[in-house]
């Protein structure tokens, strides 16, 4: 029995990880309606600069700090100069657009850094486990899942509590009326572009001392965080956390009972999901 709790205890650490990976994309998506392929380009440069920060001997502490702002002033310089002007083409030249934007990203990671994984340690305070009985679980994990946990607690706060969270809403239910308060629209654009790229560049940077860093990472993020966001809905912060915790659940059960399986069942999930509920668990209706 313990190995599943251990089990389950992992998913909600990888779902929250899913979850800020997703977040972002999914409110990009609920104010912009621009789906972002490169989007796991930015979970590979956190992770990147995490191994960075750490080899250069600054401390994987700082890492948090720099990789998330790299990675959010990056993401922004990108939809200020180049994205913006994107937005009016027809959906598939954003397709292509930021799917060669990724594999742009991917090649640098590689010139810069190599073909082959990095490992990343965690810091000396986070090594080792922590025991409940006969319950255990590494400290490193424990921390990813508390973290998560208050960042979580802080996007919903900067959504939910501030001006720039009603702008947001308001933006994501009609930009055309956003425009019409006398509100810079494309300055909200570029910050919460920004914003979204931030968190999944810290995804990235708390996944590497897990994973490792390696430059294929980024297309595997992709593909997890539209899981992700599909079946939480397209647009929903709380479908993104929903999302994020059911898929990393499947996802290290799975391993257990059919590890070959495992990642091909969060794309059975995500497909059950859709055929009793097309517009995600907490999806609004037209979003999709």
């Amino acid at each position: 029995m313990n190995i599943y709790l251990l089990q389950i205890a992992n998913g909600v650490g990888i779902g929250m990880l899913y979850f800020l990976l997703a977040v972002g994309l999914s409110i990009v998506f609920g104010l912009l309606r621009f789906v972002n392929f490169s989007h796991g380009a930015f979970f590979l440069l956190g992770a990147y600069l995490c191994f960075q920060v750490t080899d250069l001997g600054l401390g994987f502490w700082w890492s948090l700090l720099i990789a998330p702002l790299v990675v959010g002033l990056f993401a922004w310089i990108v939809e200020r100069f180049v994205l913006r002007h994107v937005y009016a083409l027809p959906h598939h030249f954003h397709i292509l657009f930021t799917v060669g934007m990724a594999l742009v990203i991917q090649e640098a990671v590689i010139s810069t850094w190599g073909p082959l994984g990095n490992n990343v340690a965690p810091p000396d305070l986070l090594q080792g486990v922590v025991m409940w009985g006969g319950f255990v679980y590494p400290k490193y994990r424990l921390f990813v899942i508390g973290l998560t946990a208050v960042m979580a607690l802080l996007l919903w706060w900067v959504l939910e509590g501030t001006r720039l969270g009603s702008i947001v809403r308001a933006g994501s239910e009609s930009t055309e009326m956003v425009s019409l308060l006398g509100l810079n629209i494309n300055r909200i654009f570029s910050l919460v572009f920004a914003l979204g790229a931030a968190t999944a560049g810290l995804a990235g940077a708390l996944a590497a001392p897990i994973r490792g860093a390696d430059p294929f990472m980024g297309v595997e993020a992709l593909g997890i965080a539209f899981v992700v966001v599909v079946i939480g809905g397209l647009g929903s912060f709380w479908g993104a956390l929903i999302g994020g915790i059911l898929v990393g659940i499947v996802q290290s059960v799975m391993s257990t009972v059919w590890s070959e399986g495992a990642h091909l069942m969060i794309y059975v999930a995500m497909a059950a999901v859709m055929l009793l509920r097309p517009n995600g668990l907490l999806g609004r209706p037209g979003a999709a």
